[in-house]
């Protein structure tokens, strides 16, 4: 465990320097925005354009690792959705709180923590844990919400999340890289060396966005951030766990990357879609503090545990 633990430390110390450089008023706010665009739509993207530019589409996908990681999640989502009807949420409330249970921080923290930590055999169920989050359920978020203020569905709803889809550089980055994967073409050396150079810079950089983020979200209403950092640090890696190992019956490799991926803390874009609609976005806020506080140590404990499977 300790070990481990002193592996994951470094990541979680970047994340703490982005933290206190802007709590201190050294890094601003809009600073952070500016950088957190860089990652998003030019770091990061590269390194998942070219990770993906490298793999086979046909070897990556999993029918059996989708709809465990699917099942395991949609019953931490219902489990959530049904607590926050019983204590008489909206639906759109209810939506953002069970979006906030189950979208952990894949892109920023799980992509660059994994990849180094396990190794580049995670890549694929990493990309595939991101791929289903964005379309599933960061879909399922803007239908909920917008089908509950209008009363019924519409087209342009369906309009709306697929420009959203299209408007996610991760989704198009991936896209694009198995389709180049697809021709058979290597990428030529001056590019492959470009976008090598581009994505190295998103791991120390994502994670000092992560921290700088944080820096400005709120600790209020700490009970309801508790019960979201329970669903999101124990009940969904747990379902998802069940899931994996005993249901479908994983491969125990990609299951322990899968379960990784789950154990990871709240999202940012699940904040950004909050804001957005003006849903308790202080509650979300809240919620990524704590549970980013508290994943130092579970993250770590999930890590050496799924290393036994």
């Amino acid at each position: 465990m300790l070990p481990i633990f002193l592996q994951t430390l470094p990541f979680f110390a970047l994340i703490a320097v982005g933290y206190v450089a802007t709590r201190t008023g050294f890094f601003s706010e809009e600073a952070t925005a500016y950088l957190t665009r860089f990652v998003f739509y030019f770091a990061l993207s590269a390194m998942l354009f070219r990770f993906s530019a490298n793999l086979s589409l046909s070897e990556v996908f999993d029918g059996r690792f989708v709809v465990a990681y699917l099942w395991g999640s949609a019953v931490a989502y219902l489990i959530a959705t049904t607590v926050a009807f019983y204590r008489g949420l909206s639906v759109a409330e209810a939506a953002v709180e069970a979006q906030s249970s189950v979208i952990g921080n894949v892109g920023f923290l799980g992509i660059p923590m994994f990849v180094l930590l396990i190794g580049e055999h995670a890549i694929g169920p990493v990309m595939l844990v991101l791929a289903v989050d964005l379309l599933v359920f960061g879909s399922l978020i803007v239908v909920l919400i917008t089908g509950s203020r209008d009363g019924r569905l519409s087209p342009a709803i369906l309009l709306t999340v697929g420009r959203g889809l299209l408007a996610n550089p991760m989704l198009v980055s991936i896209a694009l890289g198995f389709g180049w994967s697809a021709t058979g073409m290597e990428i030529p050396g001056p590019a492959n060396a470009f976008l090598s150079l581009l994505g190295g810079a998103a791991t120390p950089v994502a994670l000092f966005v992560i921290g700088a983020s944080l820096a400005s979200k709120s600790a209020e209403r700490l009970v309801i951030a508790g019960w979201i950092s329970v669903m999101k640090l124990f009940v969904h890696p747990a379902l998802v766990a069940l899931s994996a190992i005993m249901v479908f019956k994983v491969n125990p490799t990609s299951a322990g990357i899968m379960i990784a991926c789950a154990s990871l803390p709240v999202a940012g874009n699940v904040f950004i879609l909050a804001q957005h609609y003006g849903v308790a976005p202080a509650r979300v806020s809240a919620a990524i503090l704590v549970s980013t506080v508290i994943s130092v140590v579970t993250v770590s404990v999930v890590i050496a545990w799924i290393a036994t499977i």
